[in-house]
């Protein structure tokens, strides 16, 4: 879900999942880590998510350029500590 909300963006990754989650094992659980998994996912880019862009194009008419690497040396990591905690969390929590 994290590599496809980037690719796609959240919503549409979502909704290509639609059919699919009520067929596995667990489809509560895997609702819950696709509905924090998509959300956080969008800190790995600048693209990963419109606020982002958003953000960066009022920074850009302040005179502030954010590009996309500058972005990701920040985003990866904390969207992948996010994700990290968030799925331990639910895994303990949620079960």
């Amino acid at each position: 879900m994290a590599a496809l909300s980037n690719i796609v963006s959240n919503v549409p990754a979502v909704i290509l999942w639609l059919p699919v989650v009520p067929k596995v094992p667990a489809p509560a659980f895997i609702w819950l880590v696709m509905a924090m998994s998509s959300t956080f996912a969008g800190n790995f880019t600048l693209l990963g998510s419109m606020a982002n862009l958003i953000v960066a194009e009022r920074a850009e008419a302040r005179g502030e350029h954010i590009g996309f690497v500058d972005y990701f040396r920040v985003g990866a990591p904390v969207a992948a500590l996010t994700l990290t905690l968030g799925i331990a969390t639910l895994v303990l929590v949620a079960r």
